[in-house]
C-alpha cells in the first residue's frame, strides 16, 4: 500500500485562497470561494480619462520645456535676465511632474496644484515670446498656441472631468498610531475637509514668493551694470521675498483649519505684496519688467482672492453632538 503523497505546491497554493502567478509568487490572499473585487487584487485599473490626463500632463511639461528654449533661441536679445525668466519657466517642469504624480496616487491637492501650474505657465511662457520691439516670432506665437491649449485642456480634465473628480479623493500619507504601533497610511484630516476653492487660494498665495524672488534676481543685474543705489532696494525685494514664503505658509496653514483672522490676513499679505512688487519693477525694471513680472503676480493675488471669496468659512472647531 502506497503512503499518501504530500500536497503539491499548486495545490497548496489554491487550499488557502492564494492566487499564484505563472512565475510562482503569489499576488494576492483571498479566503475560498469569497467574490474578486477591485481592493482584493493587486492593482487597480485607473479610469480611462486619468490616463488621458497623466498622458497630457506628460506632454505638458515637454512642450513647456520646447517652448521656452524656441523663445530663448528666436529672441533677438539673450541677455541676463531671459535666461533667469526661462530657467524660472523650465523649473515649472517639476512642477507638471510633480503634479502627475499627485494625479496617480488620486490626491486632492491636484486640482489647485494643476490650475495654479497652467495659470502660471501661460503667464510665463507669454511674457517672453513677447520682444521688447517688434512683433513676436512666428515660432513662439505657435509654441504659445499649443501650451495654451494644451494648459487649458488640463484644467477641463481636473475640474469637469467626473472619472477624474472621483479619483482625485485621498489625503497625503503619513506615520499613523494605530493599534499601538506607527504604521505609514493615508491621513484623514481631523478637521473640517477645506473646500477647493481654500486649496487653490493657499496655492496661489504660495506662489507669491516665487514671482518676486525671479525679478529680483533679474533686478540684480542692474546692480552689476553700476547701479549701485538700486543695492538697497535689491536687498529689500529678496528679503521681502523670503519673508512672504514663510508668511503665506503659516497663514495658509491656519486658514485651512477655519480661523476668520487667517481669511483677513491672506488678504492684508496680498496688498502688501503688490503694493511691494509693483513699484519695484517699475523703478528696477521698467515697463518691460512691469509687464513681464507684475501681470503673472497680479493674476495670482487675484486668483487667490477670488478663491477666498467663493470659500464658504469652516468653523475652527466641530461642535459637538448634541445629546
Amino acid at each position: 500500500m502506497e503512503p499518501p503523497r504530500a500536497p503539491s505546491d499548486g495545490t497548496r497554493a489554491a487550499s488557502d485562497g492564494r492566487r499564484t502567478a505563472s512565475d510562482g509568487t503569489s499576488t494576492a490572499r483571498v479566503p475560498t470561494g469569497a467574490p474578486q473585487t477591485a481592493a482584493g487584487t493587486a492593482q487597480v485599473r485607473r479610469p480611462s480619462a486619468v490616463r488621458a490626463l497623466v498622458v497630457l500632463l506628460g506632454v505638458t511639461a515637454a512642450a513647456t520645456v520646447a517652448v521656452e528654449l524656441l523663445n530663448f533661441w528666436y529672441a533677438p536679445e539673450q541677455g541676463y535676465g531671459l535666461a533667469v525668466r526661462t530657467g524660472w519657466a523650465l523649473l515649472r517642469t517639476v512642477g507638471f511632474l510633480m503634479l502627475i504624480g499627485h494625479v496617480r496616487r488620486g490626491r486632492v491637492a491636484a486640482r489647485p496644484l494643476g490650475l495654479i501650474l497652467a495659470v502660471t505657465t501661460v503667464f510665463a511662457v507669454g511674457r517672453l515670446i513677447v520682444p521688447r520691439e517688434g512683433v513676436p516670432p512666428l515660432p513662439g506665437l505657435l509654441g504659445f498656441t499649443l501650451l495654451g491649449g494644451l494648459c487649458a485642456t488640463v484644467v477641463w480634465l481636473l475640474y469637469r472631468s467626473p472619472g477624474v473628480t472621483a479619483h482625485l479623493v485621498r489625503h497625503r500619507r503619513g506615520l499613523v498610531l494605530a493599534d499601538r504601533r506607527l504604521a505609514w497610511r493615508e491621513v484623514v484630516p481631523r478637521r473640517p475637509e477645506a473646500t477647493g476653492w481654500l486649496l487653490t487660494s493657499r496655492v496661489a498665495a504660495l506662489t507669491y514668493s516665487p514671482l518676486m524672488l525671479v525679478p529680483a534676481l533679474v533686478a540684480a543685474g542692474a546692480v552689476l551694470d553700476g547701479r549701485l543705489l538700486a543695492v538697497p532696494a535689491v536687498l529689500c525685494w529678496f528679503a521681502a521675498g523670503i519673508a512672504v514664503s514663510y508668511l503665506t505658509l503659516l497663514c495658509t496653514a491656519f486658514l485651512l483649519r477655519g480661523h476668520r483672522w487667517a481669511r483677513r490676513l491672506l488678504v492684508v499679505i496680498t496688498l502688501g505684496v503688490l503694493a511691494v512688487h509693483l513699484p519695484l519693477c517699475w523703478w528696477l525694471l521698467g515697463l518691460d519688467g512691469l509687464l513681464r513680472d507684475a501681470v503673472p503676480l497680479l493674476a495670482a493675488a487675484a486668483l487667490a482672492l477670488y478663491s477666498l471669496h467663493r470659500a464658504r468659512p469652516t468653523p475652527a472647531h466641530p461642535h459637538p453632538s448634541a445629546g
